[in-house]
């Protein structure tokens, strides 16, 4: 199980040390993120992405949901009160217009979910907006007090900020 943990960051300059801090500490690039203010310059930061600063993944789950409910309903209706003779395809269409139903909510709702913000980063809105950068790192439950203490160590200019005990594996 992987967590994820919560760092801001004054400038870029500390941001750069405190992730070749955590590459040396063996944590793959791709679990480390950096996000900051709208045209900030990241370089030498692996940027967060927008599956990290939006709610698309959330927004997706929302639609899978709510679209293969209505679907199912739907073809529930079709089941009842149009009969297609044939048993086994009369019910057959309640599983695909439940997965049709499925997949479209899933899709129209990431749409809507990837201009939204992330919920999970709000708290942090001011930071960034003051020029502050937030370093999330996702490492595995057991390595969360090593990694916590090596930047408290090295960089007393970073706060801690809490860790997210339910990251998402792909992300």
């Amino acid at each position: 199980m992987s967590r994820r943990i919560y760092w801001l960051i004054p400038d870029a300059a500390s941001a750069r040390r405190a992730v070749d801090d955590l590459l040396l500490a063996r944590v793959p690039v791709k679990h480390i993120h950096c996000a900051g203010r709208e045209g900030m310059n990241l370089s030498g930061l692996h940027p967060a992405n927008v599956l990290q600063t939006t709610d698309v993944i959330y927004a997706a789950e929302a639609g899978l949901l709510i679209g293969g409910t209505i679907g199912i309903a739907a073809g529930l209706l079709i089941a009842m009160y149009y009969p297609l003779g044939i048993g086994s395809l009369q019910w057959g269409i309640v599983a695909v217009l439940g997965a049709l139903g499925a997949v479209f909510g899933a899709w129209s709702s990431s749409m809507i979910g990837i201009s939204v913000p992330s919920h999970r980063l709000k708290r942090f809105e001011n930071a960034l907006e003051e020029g502050q950068i937030l370093l999330m790192v996702d490492v595995p439950s057991a390595q969360v007090k090593d990694i916590e203490a090596l930047l408290q160590a090295a960089h007393p200019e970073a706060r801690f900020e809490g860790e997210d005990p339910d990251t998402p594996v792909f992300p």
